[in-house]
């Protein structure tokens, strides 16, 4: 389990064995030196951890961009972190640029729940994606996977191309075209991802979602068809029901 967040950091479900790692003595004194302030905090909470990230992404600001990727490395795959090192990255202009499907795939060993697969997907694939770094077929590689955790990365990483508050501007084509690959997966956290990810294209194509739903209304599983409808109706997932 890792130190910070729970996750595992065994196995890789996208078809790619890793190559070796070597490691820089920087970068590997560097994660050192993050992971003894994680451990060392008196209460290992979510403000805390960020505020060590904060401080070393203040530390590390001015350095390479492939230093930074190697610390990230280090620490995701060594110590089994995840929001820590995906931080790092998004946080580094340089190191963030160099991201690409082979580092993606590299950082998102062993995902294996749905925070560890939204940690991923919010915080590097989405935005890479959205950002030009990454081509399609590499998210739609990834809802063809057989790892339900993979194929609901595929599907969070759309919400960085829609929330304006992640730099989205709202990309109909792209998301439905992997949402579209996912309408008969039942699977309850792709379902979900599903739903997620329809609902968050609606603020700017209501149109095309529900054009989408009418489409597929047969084959799409009831949660998403509850969810994106009440999205569609009222402006919320789950509308409160009036007392009477």
């Amino acid at each position: 389990m890792g130190p910070e967040d729970g996750c595992s950091a065994d196995g890789f479900a996208v078809n790619r064995a890793m190559p070796a790692r070597t490691v820089a003595p920087k970068a590997r004194e560097i994660a050192a030196e993050i992971n003894k302030q994680l451990q060392s905090l008196p209460v290992r909470n979510t403000p805390n951890v960020h505020g060590v990230r904060r401080a070393f992404s203040r530390i590390l600001r001015k350095e390479d961009g492939r230093l930074v990727m190697e610390v990230a490395r280090e620490l995701r795959l060594e110590y089994g972190y995840r929001g820590v090192p995906y931080d790092l990255i998004l946080a580094h202009r340089e190191a963030f640029a160099l991201v690409r499907e082979r580092e993606l795939e590299e950082l998102g060993q062993g995902l294996d729940s749905w925070w560890s697969v939204d940690s991923f997907a919010r915080t590097l694939s989405g935005p890479a994606w959205r950002d030009g770094l990454i081509e399609d077929g590499v998210i739609l590689k990834w809802a063809r996977s057989d790892d339900k955790w993979w194929r609901r990365a595929a599907l969070v990483s759309t919400v960085a191309l829609n929330v304006k508050s992640r730099g989205g501007k709202g990309d109909v084509l792209r998301t439905l075209k992997a949402c579209r690959l996912l309408v008969d997966d039942h699977e309850d956290m792709v379902e979900k991802a599903l739903s997620w990810a329809l609902r968050e294209l609606v603020i700017h194509d209501a149109g095309a979602v529900r054009d989408f739903i009418a489409e597929h209304q047969a084959r799409l599983g009831s949660r998403v068809r509850r969810e994106v409808g009440n999205k569609l109706r009222t402006g919320l997932k789950s509308p409160r029901r009036r007392a009477t």
